[in-house]
């Protein structure tokens, strides 16, 4: 018990000293990313199949009950030989304080974390042993020296300390995210308003634009990085005319644009929720490669940096081929929350997000597949990966139980850069039939679709498939969502009766 309680207040404290300095820093984050950019991608996407948003949650309860277990052990060396139960302790902390330091924007400061761990989980662990030796029984009958009760007491003040400790931590890291109120410009001419959707005709579907608190987040990120707008800035270098770094005032005096877009995460499995649609403020990327200069360059990609070093790849070509590629700095009227990249990211239709939609970003370096590759490149991900023509049921839910009589069947499709052009649905392996589309925001965002049902009762099957403004017919065949997306017909089990 000693053990867990010693690295309890240790990991606690280093919380705290974390989220006054660099959040991503606190040992268990650091641990939990490492486990992170170790994993190989196939546990990857079942860990995001099986457990959706909450695989990170379940990722840092699994490295603290691993730290406890360690700690417990700790704890039994000490009972007999405190000096190895203090190394062990200390060799845990400072195992993350390296991990720490090998983050790509680690500096010093992401060291004192551990270093607080280690010398409170130490300190700890030793005034509990020094106590217990010298309460009564523990050596001569009737010694002087505190009671037993006073060393549950000394144990049950350091439980308290360490919930002290880890709830400041969590309330200064969540006051340190907030203040996200910046002023945005208005967008250069007049975007017309959003068509009315099918939200309030059918139910269950989903919204024709995505609210932002429900707005899909897939990173490998354990906790969101703190950005100051005032003093972020942009650099855009490698092989350009000129280096050019801009601030967030330096982007607002571009033409502002604002755009309808849909993005998909290539994580999304055929029917997945890893899609959503948003109105995005921000700027041209073209427009902010061209204050570089890159008419003679011979790079083939766009290296995009966040603010923590993680990279991300972007074809060269298809970013500039005349699609609405953005630098971002609003979304649905508001600007962007820490969440989806705050103060500015990368949104580029068309492609999935893990070759297009750096967020927090700070660099873009041209650069050759050749000479430097991505995060993602590294884990041969592919590097040209346009989103498939897809669909997805919303309602009826899979399994769901209904009564006989007329149903709506409804749902969206996307198929970003061209457009749908229809949509069908299949019932009990039966003919396909056209669907009605919802209304249509540009080739770039996703449609709303229905169909009406008479709904026997019984247990039925209900497909769906799409069809893209160049004729392409959504592929039967399935395919997983790694290296470049997920293909195949979803296909939904419901009951009435």
């Amino acid at each position: 018990m000693f053990g867990v309680l010693a690295t309890l207040t240790g990991v606690a404290a280093a919380h705290l000293v974390a989220a006054l300095t660099v959040p991503a820093a606190s040992p268990v984050l650091v641990v939990g990313s490492t486990v992170i950019d170790l994993t190989p991608t196939p546990v990857k996407e079942w860990a995001i199949r099986s457990f959706g948003t909450a695989d990170k949650p379940i990722l840092i309860g699994s490295v603290m009950l691993g730290v406890l277990v360690l700690a417990a052990i700790a704890g039994i060396v000490a009972a007999r030989r405190i000096t190895a139960g203090l190394l062990m302790i200390v060799g845990l902390a400072m195992l993350a304080g390296v991990l720490a330091l090998l983050r790509p924007s680690a500096g010093p400061l992401d060291l004192l974390p551990s270093l607080v761990a280690a010398l409170v989980g130490a300190v700890a662990l030793w005034w509990l042993h020094r106590l217990e030796e010298s309460a009564p029984g523990a050596g001569v009958e009737g010694a002087a020296g505190p009671t037993r009760r006073g060393v549950l007491l000394a144990a049950g003040g350091l439980a308290a300390a360490a919930a002290v400790l880890g709830s400041a931590g969590r309330f200064i890291s969540a006051y340190r995210l907030k203040g996200t109120d910046i002023d945005l410009p208005t967008a250069t001419g007049t975007t017309p308003p959003l068509p009315d959707g099918l939200d309030g005709k059918i139910k269950g579907i989903s919204p024709f634009r995505t609210p932002t608190a429900d707005f899909y987040r897939v990173d490998t990120r354990l906790s969101l990085p703190i950005v100051d707008a005032e003093t972020w800035s942009l650099t855009i270098d490698g092989d350009v005319d000129q280096e050019v770094t801009l601030t967030l005032a330096d982007l607002y005096e571009l033409e502002v644009i604002e755009r309808d877009i849909t993005l998909t995460c290539v994580s999304n499995d055929v029917g997945g929720p890893y899609v959503g649609a948003a109105r995005w403020l921000g700027v041209r990327l073209t427009d902010v490669l061209d204050l570089a200069g890159i008419d003679n360059t011979s790079a083939d990609q766009i290296l995009s940096t966040d603010v923590d070093g993680m990279t991300i790849s972007t074809p060269l070509a298809t970013a500039t081929d005349g699609r609405d590629a953005m630098i971002v700095f609003g979304m649905n009227g508001e600007p962007l929350p820490r969440e989806n990249g705050f103060p500015v990211r990368m949104v580029v239709p068309g492609l999935y997000g893990f070759v297009s939609a750096c967020k927090w970003i700070t660099k873009m370096t041209l650069t050759t597949y050749d000479d430097q590759q991505a995060y993602w490149t590294e884990r041969d991900w592919a590097t040209e990966a346009p989103i498939k023509i897809s669909s997805r049921i919303d309602t009826p839910k899979p399994l769901s139980d209904s009564s006989p009589g007329r149903i709506a069947i409804g749902g969206v499709a996307w198929a970003q850069g061209v457009g749908i052009k229809g949509v069908e649905v299949r019932i009990d392996g039966g003919p396909w039939q056209p669907a009605t589309l919802g209304p249509d925001a540009g080739d770039d965002y996703w449609r709303q679709w229905f169909l009406e049902w008479d709904a026997a009762p019984g247990q039925h099957f209900l497909a769906c498939r799409a069809t893209n403004n160049d004729g392409d017919v959504q592929t039967p065949v399935r395919a997983t969502p790694f290296p470049e997306g997920s293909t195949g017909i979803q296909e939904i089990a419901v009951n009435v009766g």
